[in-house]
């Protein structure tokens, strides 16, 4: 198992950790980064590894810091489920 932290480290918004296992992807978390405009911008819209790679998707809750970037994950070509517990996904 490898984990990656792609946001939410040294900061508080971005959340987004990578976790491998074998030969599958996974995401804790899609968050908006939050904060300098040109910073910003550029760190939701790159993202640090392939989305149609990622094999699932496992929300926290639903704060836009930990979910406002799934619909850019999506775009670029994810296609696969997105776990989330009763009261994340009525927030969603």
């Amino acid at each position: 198992m490898k984990l990656t932290f792609w946001g939410a480290a040294r900061v508080v918004t971005g959340s987004m950790h990578h976790i491998t296992v074998g030969s599958n992807t996974y995401l804790l978390d899609c968050g908006e980064y939050q904060g300098r405009r040109k910073e910003a911008a550029d760190r939701n819209r790159n993202f640090p590894f392939a989305c149609r790679d990622i094999s699932a998707v496992l929300l926290s809750h639903a704060h836009i810091d930990h979910s406002g970037n799934l619909p850019l994950l999506v775009k670029n070509g994810f296609h696969g489920p997105i776990y989330t517990s009763a009261t994340c996904a009525a927030g969603l």
